[in-house]
């Protein structure tokens, strides 16, 4: 049986829901929008958080929300029934974004139904939560090494996952290697279209391939003037932003060894346990991703993760670790496995 197939036909009943918006100024110097979907049903109540990054999307689903369907089905009938729902009453500002919150109903209408069956996400697809390990990412700016040393003070044994720009100088670089802490470099050299897509730099990709010789490197841009230089350390690369299912994995320039997941991506709960599925029996080394979550979203990450790859250096450090200032009881890594899971939820 197949993990999806373990979900499949769990009961649901769908009675209604509501919207609950959330803000917050991040330490990546914007203000983070997004919206949780609480789907009601039976006397429980399921949650999913839309991470889109246009504030205009959420104003927009705000004024005008969709159609869900009610009514009893199976987990997988409500799933292919949202597949005639219009998520989005006006072109979202992202080509992302109708998977950002496909992604949102169909988590809430899962936790919702596990809840109703008094299941956890563990129980249903027969596995364990085990302690998470996390990284913590972070775009320096104009912070700089301050940034590292501000999230060191917090938790001396922060270890991170950052994004490398054409502005780093050798002594930044130097100093960071330091640490011994930086486990990813995320080169974004395959984002279109968005804040930070960054034009493949030659000269800064060997700087920081040669520096940090044990760091996975994230989405490097393989073209004629730069693929030589990761010629030998192909093991080192990680995919991202293209991974939407099992075909863009098949679709990689590479056969790939790390993958990094972000539910949000994937849209659907078929697609993303499929792809896990897919990584998992190649051999593909997994770690979670996140997208600046400020609710329920996060958790959501923290219970797949501890489910499918806890100690991969994943993408997933609690959201205060975004807060702009940091708060002072930030949690250290691992996360501990839940005393009494619920649903979809790790807590």
């Amino acid at each position: 049986m197949t993990l999806y197939e373990r979900l499949a036909d769990l009961p649901l009943t769908v009675e209604g829901y509501d919207l609950r918006r959330r803000e917050v100024d991040t330490s990546s110097d914007f203000t983070r929008v997004t919206t949780t979907f609480r789907l009601r049903g039976d006397g429980e109540t399921g949650r999913g958080e839309d991470v889109c990054y246009g504030e205009a999307d959420h104003d927009a689903l705000r004024a005008d929300p969709p159609d869900l369907p009610t009514g009893q089905f199976t987990f997988d009938e409500f799933s292919r029934a949202l597949s005639d729902v219009a998520l989005f009453p006006e072109p979202p500002e992202q080509h992302h974004a109708p998977s950002f919150r496909r992604w949102a109903v169909e988590s809430a209408a899962l936790d919702l139904a596990l809840r109703q069956a008094d299941a956890s996400l563990a129980a249903a697809l027969d596995r364990t939560y085990d302690p998470v390990r996390f990284v913590v990412s972070t775009r320096l700016g104009e912070a700089g090494f301050d940034r590292i040393e501000e999230l060191l003070a917090a938790n001396p044994g922060a270890e991170f996952k950052l994004d490398p720009t054409a502005d780093w100088s050798p002594t930044l670089i130097d100093h960071l290697a330091e640490t011994g802490r930086v486990r990813v470099l995320d080169l974004k050299g395959l984002y279109e279209g968005t804040e930070v897509d960054a034009d493949p730099d030659r000269d800064l990709y060997r700087q920081v391939v040669e520096a940090f010789p044990d760091a996975v490197i994230e989405d490097p841009a393989l073209t004629e003037e730069t693929r030589s230089i990761f010629r030998g350390q192909e093991g080192r690369l990680s995919w991202d932003y293209p991974i939407t299912g099992v075909e863009s994995v098949r679709e990689l320039p590479v056969d790939p060894s790390w993958l990094n997941v972000k539910p949000s991506r994937f849209g659907t709960v078929r697609s993303l346990l499929e792809t896990v599925e897919y990584a998992i029996e190649r051999d593909v080394t997994l770690y979670g991703g996140g997208q600046f979550e400020l609710g329920v979203g996060r958790r959501h990450l923290h219970a797949l993760a501890s489910l499918f790859y806890p100690g991969a250096p994943n993408d997933v450090a609690p959201s205060g670790y975004n807060e702009n200032p940091l708060p002072g009881d930030l949690p250290a890594s691992p996360l501990s496995p839940p005393d009494d899971p619920e649903g979809m939820d790790r807590a």
